[in-house]
């Protein structure tokens, strides 16, 4: 049986919001990328914690989860954002580029409907930012339902932070699937 899902978002989980000055925390170093679509002379900023890299993979070689990008970077998550921080190639859920104004045009993050079809029946842990009541209350009704979902939402203006990685690893690791490895 294949291990949960992993679904890693990037805004606001590895590429903090910055704060009301202006500031990304210190621990984050500056890139300069390319996404599909835009010119070289073009280029977006994005602020990286070179210690993600490293924490994500310590969790992906245990082999409880399996990593998706889960993101509005699509198929640049892994060419763009992944090589910085020296992951290695991982799938994307192909999120379709909706014409909105608001992550929340149902109440619930736009990504859910999306995913929700992506998974299937799946188990996951889901990392993003930008999560509402309703996004954990589709939670609760897949675990009360039998589908294991847990919601990790960190800070977007700290992103993701160790802790978060320690509650997926608890997570994972306490699955019927897990045990039986």
């Amino acid at each position: 049986m294949r291990p949960p899902y992993l679904l890693l978002d990037i805004d606001g989980v590895l590429i903090p919001f910055p704060d009301e000055h202006g500031s990304t925390p210190a621990t984050h170093a500056r890139h300069d990328v390319v996404p599909t679509g835009r010119s070289a002379d073009n280029p977006v900023t994005v602020w990286l914690n070179p210690d993600h890299g490293p924490m994500l993979m310590d969790v992906i070689r245990t082999g409880l989860v399996t990593p998706v990008w889960c993101t509005s970077w699509r198929q640049d998550a892994t060419t763009l954002i992944g090589p910085l921080l020296d992951l290695p190639t991982l799938p994307y859920v192909d999120l379709p580029r909706p014409q909105i104004t608001t992550s929340h045009p149902n109440g619930y993050l736009w990504k859910r409907d999306h995913v929700e079809a992506w998974l299937g029946d799946a188990p996951t842990v889901w990392i993003d930012d930008d999560f509402t009541t309703l996004d954990h209350a589709w939670a609760a009704e897949r675990n009360a339902k039998g589908t294991t979902t847990l919601l990790i939402q960190p800070d977007p203006h700290l992103g993701l932070q160790p802790e978060h990685l320690t509650e997926v690893m608890t997570w994972a690791s306490q699955l019927p699937t897990a045990r039986a490895a």
